[in-house]
């Protein structure tokens, strides 16, 4: 296997000051998931969710107007569920009605692979704080970790922010 094919994870660890439920929600509520999917910039104007084994949710989002205004649809379809610890799911880039479609269509490189299963793990650490631990599997181009990276921080910003919104 050479080095450009080789299979790389992406980890991410995050702590809130929140209790785990509200983390949780944050994952699992379609009000919730729209205050902070997207990044820096982008709106999530659609988040149904069918937060359940088996269930997937259809999620969206919606660039600026600077970078387009596109809508960019993906499923979350939910391998494992444990309530309050872990989310174990397949992520899809799709149209607007859950379709799969190849991400070179969105204009994405054509290494970003077309699906990514993620595992995120909860844990409470107490003082009401919630650290989570999210895992995407095999990346093989440094460019799209990178870029995977960079919109996730930038989701889990607008996550920690939507704890302090009243």
């Amino acid at each position: 296997m050479s080095a450009e094919t080789k299979k790389r994870d992406l980890i991410i660890t995050r702590v809130f000051d929140v209790p785990v439920e509200q983390v949780w929600n944050a994952w699992s509520n379609s009000d919730q998931v729209m205050r902070w999917w997207g990044p820096t910039g982008f709106t999530c104007p659609v988040a149904k969710m069918d937060f359940r084994e088996g269930g997937t949710s259809l999620v969206c989002m919606r660039a600026p107007k600077e970078f387009g205004g596109q809508d960019m649809y993906s499923t979350w379809t939910y391998q494992k569920i444990v309530p309050m610890q872990q989310i174990d799911f397949i992520q899809n880039f799709a149209d607007e009605n859950a379709n799969q479609i190849d991400p070179i269509t969105l204009g994405l490189p054509p290494d970003m692979p077309q699906k990514v299963r993620s595992l995120v793990i909860f844990k409470a650490i107490g003082n009401n704080r919630t650290e989570i631990n999210i895992t995407e599997f095999g990346y093989t181009s440094d460019q799209i970790i990178e870029l995977s990276k960079a919109g996730m921080e930038q989701c889990l910003d607008k996550m920690a922010a939507s704890f302090t919104e009243v």
